[in-house]
């Protein structure tokens, strides 16, 4: 999945939703069922009001909403051409798009009256041996990208996800892009077990892909304690602070912004791996591609190796809070089950 960035029952999600200001109408299980039964994927309506630091000084109403027309799907291409800059054969064909829909796969948009904003596209697909929903493409364009629309897009997704029975999501997003990765391990509450070296290619025509199209494969357990503990916004920034105070770095900084890789054996030693990424790897790549793209080879070599040695990709922190600024990810050593009890394959589910 090309994803931009940038509850479990009612009530949970409702604190939530207080939080970012969100108005939600919840249909029940029940209704919802009956709804994709008729080919009606979920008519969810949520509305949250824009902030005034839109370009119109007017306070604009985001609706999200399901696509339910061949021209909501085609402000969806136009929305996907403006973001990736797409030559014609990287863009999803419209036939693909109209088939996907009619086969039940979710299409969401958030709309600024009758503009589109942004849209989230996931489909159905098997993850060892389970159903899960994959979300293959979240766009938002640049004007509403600091209105957490992706984030809204995000729980929109897990609502028609969670009402179809279906419990994971999986995405895969460039490990380099700090906005997304606080959005997916921060906000959101994914892990990691798996990095695509060139997972769409050496690149594509999108000015976004030319340093490779490595890619972390993330999994979403929507239903798991720890997930629900994001979506409350319940804080751990201070534990991962202190962790990774204790850390030497796989991959840091040295004093001009380049990589350095420390000690493989030791960092494989120790329970836990730190790896740091630059503040704005786009901003690194138009300035200088030759360090951008040693900052793509040292990262696959420290998460291709400490993957391959039994850790998996638990969390993200920005060092600066609040702010788009340089970030850490942690790796622990051992099983994702083991850390996600809810991922077992045999927890039952209730406890899912």
């Amino acid at each position: 999945m090309r994803e931009l960035a940038r509850c479990q029952d009612a009530a949970r999600c409702t604190q939530v939703a207080q939080k970012c200001n969100v108005r939600r109408r919840w249909p029940s299980l029940k209704t919802a069922h009956r709804n994709l039964a008729q080919g009606n994927p979920l008519a969810y309506i949520e509305r949250f009001q824009a902030p005034a630091t839109m370009p119109d000084p007017k306070q604009r109403s985001i609706v999200i909403r399901d696509l339910e027309s061949f021209e909501d799907l085609q402000q969806a291409e136009a929305v996907e051409r403006e973001v990736w800059a797409l030559a014609d054969r990287d863009v999803l064909p419209m036939t693909m798009a109209v088939a996907t829909k009619a086969a039940g796969s979710i299409w969401i948009g958030a709309f600024d009256r009758h503009e589109m904003a942004g849209f989230a596209f996931g489909f159905l697909g098997m993850e060892q041996g389970h159903l899960m929903l994959h979300s293959h493409m979240l766009a938002v364009r640049e004007p509403y990208r600091d209105l957490d629309v992706g984030h809204k897009l995000k729980l929109a997704q897990r609502d028609r996800a969670l009402a179809m029975r279906i419990q994971e999501v999986t995405w895969t997003f460039d490990p380099l892009q700090s906005k997304n990765a606080h959005l997916n391990f921060g906000k959101l509450g994914v892990i990691s077990s798996s990095y695509k070296v060139d997972f769409y290619g050496p690149e594509t025509s999108s000015v976004l892909h030319r340093n490779s199209t490595d890619r972390l494969w993330v999994i979403w357990p929507m239903m798991s304690r720890r997930v629900r503990d994001r979506l409350e916004g319940k804080e751990n920034r201070p534990e991962l602070l202190d962790l990774l105070f204790n850390l030497l770095p796989l991959t840091q900084f040295n004093g001009e912004g380049k990589p350095v890789r420390t000690d493989l054996a030791a960092a494989l030693s120790r329970q836990r791996i730190a790896i740091e990424i630059p503040s704005d790897i786009l901003s690194v790549e138009r300035k200088d591609p030759g360090l951008a793209r040693e900052w793509r080879l040292a990262t696959r070599w420290a998460f291709t190796e400490a993957l391959r040695a039994g850790f998996f990709v638990a969390e993200f922190c920005r060092m600066v809070r609040g702010k788009q600024g340089p970030g850490v990810y942690l790796l622990e050593k051992g099983s994702v089950e083991e850390y996600v009890p809810e991922m077992a394959r045999g927890a039952p589910s209730s406890a899912r």
